[in-house]
């Protein structure tokens, strides 16, 4: 990967701001964030200007669900003392930094993303033919590449626009990189590394590029990730010099890939907003019993003396996420055998679903009674976040020639 050992190190990941979390959001993607902050640097944005790419005509509901989504994301356990927690529209970096890839962006790029012509499918209702729509996937690339980000946490449908912001940076890397004096730079460089490592380098980078070596590549980064004597930007140029290329400026994420997501909703199908079939994060946990009481069952299953099929059940799904292998060989027999009703079956579920719930609505409750506690929060993380973000857009207006002195 074309970054340094602390940008390998450092993760990216947002959430649209467009209604009330559920426990799909949490399953799908809180777990993994509260996992990964404790591994990584990890940077975690309230992507409001991509919900206006879809919900542009809704602003209230985006200005309302910002506050609502930073006060789940701390109470099911994502940790400012451990992330930097920020919301996007308070970083303009982003904004300029987007604006600036967008000069270099070949359109066909964008048109191809998979996600473009699909969610114009899904959400026929919305107004999906506008520039921000069909730019949204550079204003991600603009999220990762400010950050430097090494790791980006995506399922495999978003892996295509991981896959763009590696070409952006790439293509970005080749127009601006080759400073006009850079191999004189990089040679100059290589001496700073002392006789014995520069020695090494310089035949790791032959092996490399005469024989295609892959490990000698590997070995080249390991070595310069070592070096002391040198500075950043020495490191980034010959990080490029190694590999024929120019000065890293922008280094290319990779993908992370996380575990699909086995949070079913109340109906069967992945639980959505849009189909109705979801348990909020902070709803009211008699509404939530009642509602897993209800949820429809196995068909077949009219009366409760009829034997069952749990793959054919919704509440089947829950007992993969909730359920011990003792209860669900339970439910498998019990189903089958129509030993047991479907309220039966529920009665674990219920009691896991709400077991899960409560404290997460006990620390959200105090949350939501200090409104300056979490303000402070964000603005700490704004702080930090544009403090990087500032470094890195200076950098790149320096390459572009847009630092006039």
């Amino acid at each position: 990967m074309n970054s340094l050992t602390n940008q390998q190190q450092r993760v990216l990941s947002g959430m649209r701001p467009t209604g009330s979390l559920h426990l799909g959001h949490y399953h799908g993607v809180l777990k993994n964030w509260i996992k990964l902050q404790h591994e990584y640097e990890c940077y975690f944005f309230v992507a409001d200007w991509h919900a206006l790419t879809t919900h542009y005509e809704e602003a209230q509901i985006i200005q309302d669900s910002v506050w609502d989504m930073v006060i789940d994301w701390l109470a099911v356990g994502v940790n400012p003392g451990s992330a930097t927690l920020f919301i996007q529209s308070k970083i303009p970096e982003h904004a300029e930094l987007h604006v600036l890839l967008s000069m270099m962006t070949p359109l066909s790029w964008l048109e191809r993303v998979p996600s473009y012509k699909d969610q114009q499918l899904k959400l026929k209702e919305r107004d999906l033919g506008t520039y921000g729509f069909l730019g949204y996937p550079l204003l991600q690339s603009a999220d990762i590449l400010m950050y430097k980000a090494g790791l980006v946490p995506v399922g495999e449908d978003q892996v295509a626009h991981v896959e763009l912001t590696r070409e952006v940076a790439r293509r970005f890397n080749h127009i601006y990189g080759r400073e006009a004096d850079f191999e004189e730079k990089a040679e100059s460089a290589v001496k700073k590394m002392g006789k014995k490592n520069g020695k090494l380098y310089n035949e790791l980078r032959k092996s490399y590029q005469e024989k295609g070596d892959a490990e000698a590549l590997s070995k080249g980064k390991a070595l310069l990730d070592t070096q002391q004597n040198i500075t950043l930007g020495d490191k980034e140029r010959l990080f490029g010099y190694l590999e024929g290329s120019g000065r890293i400026i922008l280094p290319e994420p990779d993908s992370m890939l996380t575990p699909a997501s086995k949070m079913f909703g109340l109906d069967g199908q992945k639980m959505s907003k849009s189909y109705g079939n979801t348990i909020a994060l902070r709803e009211d946990l008699d509404e939530v019993e009642k509602k897993l009481r209800t949820m429809p069952t196995d068909p077949a299953r009219v009366r409760k003396t009829d034997p069952g099929e749990p793959e054919k059940c919704p509440v089947w799904n829950l007992h993969q996420v909730y359920s011990s292998d003792d209860t669900k060989s339970w439910v498998n027999e019990g189903c089958r055998s129509a030993g047991i009703g479907c309220i039966d079956c529920k009665g674990p579920i219920i009691d896991a679903v709400r077991a899960e719930l409560e404290p997460i609505q006990e620390r959200a409750q105090e949350f939501e009674a200090d409104h300056d506690l979490v303000r402070n929060i964000i603005n700490e993380g704004c702080d930090r976040a544009r403090d990087v973000a500032r470094s890195t857009i200076t950098e790149v207006r320096q390459v572009m020639g847009l630092e006039y002195s």
